[in-house]
């Protein structure tokens, strides 16, 4: 178990990431890459990545163990703002951290020979680590970035709700199973034992969509704390970031002149009418900043189980992401929902339908904790 000690002023320094951490993201989902799992929420990502990779898992593969421990330094705070900045940072850091992060690998004495000389701060095997890094990114993680935003942005509404009804203390009480608070200690499920005192510095919280299990933090405590943690899955559709989109016109009813913008959302909102239905069309529209059932019932102005159905409708549909929050479940757009009240994203292309996570073991080694 991991035992985050909070202070006062770590409740008032608490914050949610503004955005999914692209090296996080990366290098968990290494982790799930090498799963063998029958599943539907890695399972076709994991197919398709595998069938777009060229060798960076090979090369990964002895920094970025299945289990236990990996260097800190390949996910640096930078990755919050994207990849290029991350890979930035990791070509600022020192021969000296890199010398004593790999040498925590289980099998330091065996790494191959360009990981060897990393570890003595050699730059031209830096070099090589970032373009596998970016390589790796771009084919495993990037087509479904919009996707994995979703999932995120969905996470970050559930815990902004409970942190203006309830503060630090109902922020940090509604985060998943697996973390639990009991105030000044959150306690959460970890493959080692361990306390972690957070001195005054706050604490990250990150949700992930790559995380599995148990969440994870940096092994060196004197690193900015941050808790990377699970997201919830429920069955929407994997939507992947084409690699090129047909361009769009600039003339009459491409929402590209003067005064089009009202115009267009109007004719929008008239079209998705006929499309879905005048009803579901407004049930669209209201989950779009993230709402509880019993507030769209409110907004739209139909009974509590009406408004219940449709969300289920649009659910099952791909254009609406659910979240269960205690006895009430917030709703918010997915990827190809916001395409369409946008008036549709050409290219976007939708695949399988993924269920939700088995069931989170409260104990044992989960697959990408670390020391």
């Amino acid at each position: 178990m991991l035992r985050v000690h909070f202070s006062e002023l770590d409740l008032a320094r608490l914050r949610m990431a503004v955005r999914p951490d692209a090296l996080w993201e990366t290098v968990l989902s290494f982790h799930r890459l090498r799963e063998n799992r029958a599943e539907t929420v890695y399972g076709k990502w994991r197919s398709e990545a595998r069938n777009r990779l060229n060798g960076e898992a090979r090369l990964l593969a002895p920094l970025i163990p299945s289990r236990g421990y990996f260097p800190d330094f390949l996910t640096p705070a930078e990755g919050v703002i994207g990849c290029d900045a991350a890979m930035s940072a990791l070509r600022a850091i020192s021969g000296e951290r890199l010398h004593a992060e790999l040498a925590g690998l289980p099998a330091a004495r065996g790494l191959p020979g360009w990981i060897r000389d990393l570890a003595q701060g050699e730059r031209r095997s830096l070099d090589r680590l970032i373009s596998t890094l970016r390589a790796y990114h771009q084919a495993a993680v990037a087509p479904y970035w919009p996707h994995i935003q979703a999932r995120i942005e969905a996470d970050r509404v559930a815990r902004g709700r409970a942190l203006l009804d309830g503060g630090a203390d109902g922020l940090l009480a509604s985060l998943p199973p697996t973390m639990r608070w009991r105030a000044p200690v959150l306690e959460v499920d970890y493959p080692v034992d361990r306390d972690l005192w957070l001195r005054g510095r706050g604490l990250l919280l990150l949700p992930s969509f790559f995380c599995r299990g148990t969440p994870v933090t940096f092994r060196n405590p004197e690193l900015t704390p941050v808790l990377v943690y699970p997201v919830e899955h429920a069955r929407c559709g994997l939507v992947t970031r084409p690699e090129q989109r047909p361009a769009v016109a600039s003339g009459p009813g491409s929402g590209a002149g003067p005064g089009s913008g009202a115009e267009a959302g109007a004719g929008s909102a008239r079209t998705l009418g006929k499309l879905v239905g005048q009803t579901r069309s407004a049930v669209l529209l209201e989950v779009g900043g993230g709402c509880t059932t019993s507030e769209l019932a409110r907004r739209v102005g139909v009974s509590l189980a009406s408004a219940s159905q449709h969300a289920s409708v649009l659910r099952e549909a791909g254009l609406v992401h659910t979240l269960r929050q205690g006895s009430a479940v917030l709703h918010t757009l997915t990827p190809l929902g916001a395409a369409l009240l946008r008036g549709g994203a050409p290219g976007e292309r939708v695949f399988g339908l993924p269920a939700a996570l088995p069931p989170v073991a409260t104990s044992g080694r989960g697959p990408s904790g670390r020391g």
